[in-house]
């Protein structure tokens, strides 16, 4: 296969050029190059028009950015990237997905445009609340983008949906706070319960988790009372969360453990080191308390069972 060919005159260095990937809006090319001079290039093959209305200024094979950069130009005036395509400008990594061509968020009311290659939405939400009104290409803001993607999982796929809102906050993107605010802005959405709680997980972490929840749980399996908070001293001063001190049993509920790899490993060395003198520890997600409480509850009876209890 040939190498794509390119007759951009070395003499312009016009910064939309570099900053669009040379993927421009025609009326950008006329005014650059001229309108007979762009009508030259597409029809001889050198410059390449992938959508209605935009310009590339190659023959070759698109870039992930310069797919970026079409599919917005395509679209409706005022659209923006947004979702998982807005989070990746922002060099968000991780989290696998089957969408291939890049999201795209139009004005609400904004007709579809004629090209395909694109993942549309609508909002009416695109002030500089939720949009970055400086970074190029034009793209929701990480909060709101990661709201979006959440929002758009389907309701099968609630692991990914937390996923996304536990990453951001993860990779330092965005804080818990402006999650939330971009939330209120956003109103109603798919997985809106989950994405709360999720917030909540990357803001406050065990605190996320409110006492009556696992309260009801236990009430529900109809478990003994538990210690709570309890002290334990192994190499300084440690608490449980949750101990049953005489079945010899404990519990530990993480709300992002892997927020920071070092303090993480920190706290599986502290709870090794509490089962190897003290009660034994099980260790239980926020997550997996909301929303897996059948296996959570079956493993804290297993456990209280071992130690003596014949509830």
């Amino acid at each position: 296969m040939s190498e794509p060919t390119s007759t951009l005159p070395t003499a312009v260095s016009d910064s939309v050029v570099i900053e669009q990937d040379g993927a421009l809006a025609t009326w950008q090319a006329n005014e650059l190059f001229g309108r007979h001079r762009v009508h030259n290039e597409v029809a001889s093959g050198r410059w390449h028009r992938p959508a209605r209305g935009v310009v590339v200024l190659h023959n070759g094979p698109l870039s992930p950015a310069q797919r970026n950069w079409v599919a917005l130009l395509a679209c409706a005036r005022g659209a923006v990237l947004g979702g998982i395509t807005a989070l990746r400008c922002d060099g968000f990594t991780g989290l696998r997905t089957n969408v291939e061509w890049p999201r795209v968020v139009q004005p609400m009311g904004a007709k579809r445009p004629s090209f395909e290659a694109v993942q549309l939405h609508w909002s009416a939400h695109l002030d500089d609340q939720d949009v970055h009104p400086i970074r190029r290409p034009r793209r929701h803001r990480p909060a709101r983008a990661a709201i979006d993607e959440a929002s758009w999982t389907p309701v099968t796929m609630e692991r990914r949906a937390r996923a996304v809102i536990l990453a951001v906050g993860q990779q330092r993107m965005t804080t818990a706070r402006h999650v939330r605010e971009a939330l209120q802005r956003r109103g109603p959405c798919r997985h809106r319960a989950l994405i709360v709680e999720s917030i909540l997980d990357v803001a406050g972490g065990i605190q996320s988790l409110p006492e009556r929840e696992f309260d009801l749980l236990r009430a529900r399996l109809q478990l003994p009372e538990p210690s709570r908070q309890t002290k334990v001293e192994v190499d300084g001063r440690y608490y449980l969360d949750v101990e049953w001190r005489k079945y010899d049993t404990a519990c530990e509920i993480h709300g992002v453990p892997h927020m920071q790899v070092v303090q993480w490993e920190s706290d599986l060395a502290r709870i090794n080191e509490i089962t190897i003198v003290g009660p034994r520890v099980l260790v239980f997600s926020s997550f997996a308390v909301r929303r897996m409480a059948d296996r959570v509850g079956d493993q804290i009876v297993r456990a209280l069972r071992r130690g003596g209890w014949n509830g």
